[in-house]
């Protein structure tokens, strides 16, 4: 609860104060509203054929019949691609199913990272150098060349969800040092030692006396969670180690490339799906610039109208 009070009051000063947090939360938005799309798509994520194939923007294309029997014509927005797919509606399922990856990938791993942070830090000892010692392990592997590695011996076999369960058992190790490095400090503040006088026990001192001064530190790592999240899934789908039968922005670009969209000039296939991965990096970026610039202790002291001596 007291969770949930912070990271809402947070967010309520980073939109009062940060144009960047603003412009990203906007852009954001917009890019959450196209995913909110693809519950009204006229079509199926996974059908084919459902639209004459490598039409152009705006053109002209029969959806269908009416009760009658004659053909229902209607303009595709952005084109059609070479497997007969409405580029419109695809990039609404791929811009959900790539956001479902990346919120899974960043709740799996925030958890963990803040459970593990939380509790090393202020447990210590034994403990904490055991835990400390396969976090610095886990911390120097390449994540890339073995998500590659993993993905390629899964291919075919993984799922959309589980995609998003192994890049976040993939992305703990990195932000629960920085939980830990915070709970060090206040692991020594007079409020703590309160608490555990009072009988607290440590769960509980970290969830109701530390977690509120975490808040900040965990939005800014859910935003470079995502980034990160949505990079790998891209990229892991267009070199085809993802699930490519289901619509992402990754598989987009796969199939865009796999049917020579840029050597039949069908530079629609392709366009959209990028436009979708730079304004959600965008928008992310955006995001963290504000957080970043809100938790700078020099602007806080000019939020709350301090001047320098």
């Amino acid at each position: 609860m007291f969770g949930i009070v912070g990271l809402v009051t947070n967010i309520r000063d980073l939109m009062k104060f940060s144009g960047a947090f603003r412009w990203g939360f906007i852009v954001l938005v917009f890019v959450f509203l196209m995913a909110g799309l693809s519950w009204f798509s006229p079509y199926e994520e996974d059908h084919r054929r459902d639209t004459p194939r490598g039409k152009p923007p705006l053109t002209e294309i029969s959806i269908g019949r009416d009760d009658d029997g004659e053909r229902i014509y209607a303009r595709t927005l952005l084109g059609t691609t070479s497997q007969g797919q409405d580029v419109f509606w695809q990039l609404t399922f791929a811009v959900r199913n790539t956001f479902l990856i990346a919120g899974t990938a960043v709740f799996i791993g925030r958890s963990i990272a803040i459970l593990l942070g939380m509790l090393t830090g202020y447990m210590g000892g034994v403990f904490d150098r055991v835990l400390s010692t396969i976090i610095d392990s886990l911390i120097v592997l390449p994540r890339l060349p073995l998500l590659i590695l993993i993905a390629a011996i899964l291919r075919g076999d993984i799922t959309t969800l589980g995609l998003g369960v192994l890049l976040g058992i993939m992305d703990w190790a990195h932000p629960s040092k920085r939980y830990r490095a915070q709970v060090l400090s206040l692991r020594e503040r007079e409020f703590t030692h309160t608490a555990v006088f009072s009988g607290m026990n440590p769960v509980k001192v970290v969830v109701r006396e530390h977690m509120p001064f975490l808040v900040p530190f965990l939005l800014a790592d859910v935003v470079s969670g995502f980034l990160w999240a949505i990079g790998m899934e891209v990229t892991l789908a267009y070199l085809g180690l993802g699930q490519i039968s289901v619509p992402t922005i990754g598989s987009l670009l796969y199939w865009g490339n796999y049917y020579n969209a840029l050597l039949l000039n069908q530079t629609w296939v392709l366009i959209p799906a990028i436009a979708a991965a730079v304004f959600t990096v965008a928008g992310f970026y955006m995001l963290s610039q504000g957080i970043t610039h809100y938790l700078d202790p020099r602007t806080r002291l000019t939020r709350l109208g301090v001047s320098d001596s």
